[in-house]
């Protein structure tokens, strides 16, 4: 299937891009923003506990973790994207981030910080902090079709909900439907950010077997736009064969390891009918986790035997009316939790992803990015992205003038399942109540202000086992940043 598709893809690029070139026309676009936070509480206990590291949670301690301890700092980023138009439909484009640090604050060490990895960056952290290219990759417009190859952005489909945009090795076709306007029809294979260990086998440095250690995805899509309405479905193959033989390559025992094979099914659907838009969007994960050789031999904790089914459902919904001045919405998601009774079956492998930031505090990927998860009692913790919940929020807005928009919304979250054997006993399964308040002013076309603050009420699932002293915090953000768009 590996060599069909390579085969297949390769004559089709030679094909399409068969075409003499011009002179290069250079378009730009960026943003940059500046940013100021304050947080009151990194951790919402009341007294101070004991910060493990999370690789290594059996070594002493890194440090006492204060129960008081806020953070306050300002922070930025570019973002430049250029795109090089080399002939009328055949285009080449780039983008990198440069100097998204901490203003005044030392360099990111690479080595010796928790996070190191940037999820959402096709380098490091360290790397972001100068400059860093993310994307690369080649567009043609065909006669046949529409080809792209190269580093882009994946991870990305229907609504912001379960969105984690990540600069991905892949190659794609689109081919708009001729006499059906607005349907589109496309094909992608790649490879997922760091799932690549066959390249390495010819040198040595992977042992027994090393060439079929891999992590591939197939994805097909269709999708519908015509006026008030977008919907489509994607379906997206994953075989992740990054662990497999791992104990052979450590020269233990042959055929060894865990293998992958995964199915996701996504459809959504976005409706505008006057002032009222409504979209949705559902998610379903099935496949199994094979166990191979002696890895059952030294299975993760409550492993349930040689091979596990996937079995995961998120569903998202949200609406708004706006009514020019003043508009009202709001949203419900939900993410399957693992069950407990169920230990061949995992439940709760899907998430709310990265770009859908619901709160100022609670999931909220910008926030974890910049001052981390959290932390509360016996390793509990609020990260993002969001899992294994129910979320509601109740949202308004005002528009007083056009420049201006002052938003206020009410989120609550709580678990889906209560899990002992993953979670650890726990006093309750609330994730809490949030009270958000934003304020953001277009001073020009290209440049905004955005003032806003978060409360959290925080739920008794952080208490932990609920021991003598487990008592709650509840904790605030406050939050400017100025963005400009170019």
């Amino acid at each position: 299937m590996k060599r069909f598709w390579l085969v297949l893809l390769s004559l089709g690029l030679v094909a399409a891009f068969s075409t003499q070139a011009l002179a290069v026309d250079v378009k730009f676009s960026g943003e940059y923003f500046a940013a100021g936070m304050y947080q009151d509480r990194v951790g919402v206990n009341e007294t101070a506990t004991w910060r493990f590291d999370p690789a290594s949670p059996l070594l002493p301690p890194l440090d006492v973790l204060p129960g008081d301890t806020s953070t306050a700092f300002y922070y930025q980023r570019l973002r430049l994207t250029t795109t090089f138009v080399v002939h009328p439909g055949l285009y080449f484009i780039t983008r990198f981030d440069a100097m998204e640090r901490a203003w005044a604050a030392p360099r990111f060490n690479p080595a010796g910080g928790v996070g190191a990895a940037d999820d959402r960056s096709a380098g490091t952290r360290a790397d972001n902090e100068n400059i860093a290219f993310d994307l690369a990759y080649v567009q043609y417009v065909s006669p046949i079709g529409i080809f792209l190859a190269g580093y882009q952005i994946d991870n990305v489909w229907g609504t912001t909900f379960g969105d984690t945009s990540q600069p991905t090795p892949k190659i794609g076709y689109m081919l708009p439907i001729p006499g059906v306007k607005g349907l589109l029809l496309g094909l992608q294979t790649g490879k997922n950010p760091d799932g690549e260990r066959s390249w390495g086998a010819w040198n040595g440095s992977f042992r027994n077997g090393a060439t079929d250690r891999d992590n591939n995805f197939y994805t097909a899509f269709v999708r519908y736009a015509t006026k008030g309405i977008e919907t489509g479905i994607l379906f997206k193959y994953i075989r992740n064969a990054t662990n497999r033989n791992v104990f052979g390559e450590l020269g233990l025992v042959p055929d060894g390891g865990i293998k992958a094979q995964q199915f996701v099914a996504t459809p959504y659907a976005k409706v505008q009918a006057g002032p009222v838009a409504v979209e949705g969007q559902i998610y379903y994960l099935t496949g199994r986790v094979v166990r191979e050789g002696w890895a059952w031999a030294i299975p993760p904790a409550n492993n349930g035997g040689e091979t596990q089914r996937l079995d995961a459902w998120s569903a998202y919904l949200s609406a708004t009316a706006d009514f020019g001045i003043a508009y009202a919405g709001g949203t419900f998601a939900w993410i399957s939790g693992d069950k407990q009774e169920t230990g061949d079956k995992l439940e709760g492998a899907l998430s709310g992803g990265l770009d859908w930031n619901p709160c100022l505090i609670m999931f909220n990927s910008e926030r974890n990015y910049w001052t981390g998860a959290i932390a509360a009692y016996d390793g509990k913790a609020n990260g993002a992205p969001m899992s294994n919940a129910f979320f509601a929020q109740l949202r308004a807005g005002v528009k007083p003038i056009d420049k201006l928009d002052v938003m206020a919304s009410l989120s609550w979250a709580k678990m889906h399942i209560s899990d002992a054997r993953s979670l650890g006993v726990q006093s309750g399964r609330d994730y809490g109540w949030e009270v958000d308040v934003t304020g953001t002013y277009k001073i020009t076309n290209n440049l905004s202000y955005m003032l806003g603050g978060g409360y959290w009420f925080v739920g008794k699932y952080y208490k932990g086992s609920g021991a003598p002293g487990h008592e709650l915090k509840n904790d605030f953000l406050v939050i400017n940043k100025l963005t400009l768009t170019f």
